[in-house]
Formats: C-alpha cells, sequence, structure tokens
C-alpha cells in the first residue's frame, strides 16, 4: 500500500515528496485506520490532496481524510496506541464472502478459555516468545492496554491494543489463543510462553488475512 501511495503522492506533489506510515503491515494484512504523513513542499490545500490522491490510487486503497499538520508530525514516531483485529471464521464450512478477511478454524473453539489465557498478556511484558525473529535493533518490551475476544455466531474476532508490536506478534497470539481454543492447551500455558521468551515454546502464526489495523492513536 506504501508504495502505491508514495508514487500517487509524488505524481502529484513532487519527486521529493516523502511519504512515512504509521504502522508497518505483512502482505496480506488490511488496514481501515492506517495513517501517513507527508511532506511536500507543495502549497495544494488539503482538500484537493484528498481527491486527487483517490484519483490516481487503485480502487482497493482510498484516502479518507487529509489534513494540515504540524512540520514535526511523524506518523509513525508520535502514535501513542495501535488497535489490531483478527478475524477467525468458526463455521464448519468457510464462508467464500470472509475468504480474504478471515483464518476458517472449522473445529469448535473454547471461547472462554481463549479469552482466559489471552487476558495475561495485559500489561508491560517481554514478548519475544510471540515474535517472528529476535531482530537485535528491535527492543522486545511492549504494553498492551487491552485484549477482547468477541464471538458472534461463527465469527470470533480478537482485539488487541498496545503501544508497539513486534514483527507477527499478533499473528502469532493468535496462533496461541486457537491451540487454547482447540484444548490443545490450558488457559495458563499462555502466560507460561510469555514467560518463557521462547518462540518454539507458542502456537502456529495464524495466516495474514484475518489481521486488520483498526486504529492509531495520537
Amino acid at each position: 500500500m506504501q508504495g502505491h501511495l508514495i508514487d500517487a503522492a509524488r505524481q502529484l506533489l513532487g519527486p521529493d515528496t516523502r511519504v512515512v506510515g504509521a504502522s508497518r503491515t505483512d502482505a496480506g494484512v488490511h488496514a481501515l485506520g492506517q495513517v501517513a504523513s507527508l511532506t511536500t513542499e507543495s502549497a495544494l490545500p488539503a482538500t484537493a490532496v484528498l481527491g486527487a490522491l483517490n484519483a490516481t490510487l487503485p480502487a482497493d486503497i482510498r484516502v479518507l481524510d487529509v489534513r494540515d499538520a504540524p512540520a514535526q508530525f511523524h506518523a509513525r514516531r508520535h502514535a501513542t496506541r495501535k488497535r489490531y483485529a483478527y478475524l477467525i471464521d468458526n463455521g464448519a464450512v468457510a464462508s467464500p464472502l470472509l475468504r480474504r478477511y478471515a483464518w476458517h478454524v472449522p473445529v469448535t473453539l473454547d471461547v472462554g478459555g481463549m479469552r482466559a489465557g489471552l487476558g495475561l498478556l495485559r500489561g508491560s511484558h517481554d514478548f519475544s516468545a510471540f515474535r517472528a525473529a529476535p531482530g537485535k535493533s528491535q527492543r522486545p518490551v511492549c504494553h498492551v492496554s487491552a485484549v477482547h475476544v468477541v464471538q458472534r455466531r461463527s465469527r470470533v474476532a480478537i482485539v488487541v491494543s498496545a503501544d508497539r508490536y513486534l514483527h507477527h506478534m499478533v499473528r502469532n497470539i493468535v496462533g496461541s489463543a486457537v491451540a487454547i481454543g482447540r484444548g490443545t492447551h490450558g488457559p495458563a500455558w499462555m502466560g507460561d510462553v510469555l514467560a518463557s521468551r521462547d518462540r518454539r515454546k507458542a502456537g502456529v502464526t495464524a495466516p495474514a488475512q484475518g489481521l486488520t489495523l483498526l486504529r492509531v492513536v495520537y
């Protein structure tokens, strides 16, 4: 997405235009509330930028709002919290309408157990057990301010809010929660995995298509 936005912005505002996204997402991950800061010398008003960008971008990418910001604003560094949602299609038969937006898990899930296990992740912790790779440059401590499990019929959504995230962190947390939901482990196992700081102890990495960036808070 960022590449398309950069190309469209530079076509409109000049080759020196810089675009910084608030959150990097893996291929296949969706965003409803992505934020980007755009630095340009152009004096084009925000309303004109909004329409011009949407006229240039692919149909599956849309700019919803454009506002003037202070010169020092940085979409990534100034974000204080990000909220992600992961959707699980828990029906016996996969919904074709959700194929691109959910992970189909056809076995009955213990949602109460998943909720109890995920509750152990709230607060500030070393989340090394849930990141894709060690990455020496990335500190492993994150503060999870909220985690919820919402069930509506055969749909289960896991919503996580945190100040920052490690690579694949939400997808690895979801894979571990599903292991609890399947009955492979009890809820307390999530706390043991967290304390181990060992990625090998956690569950599988949930598929990318079920994850959506909902909101960036400043």
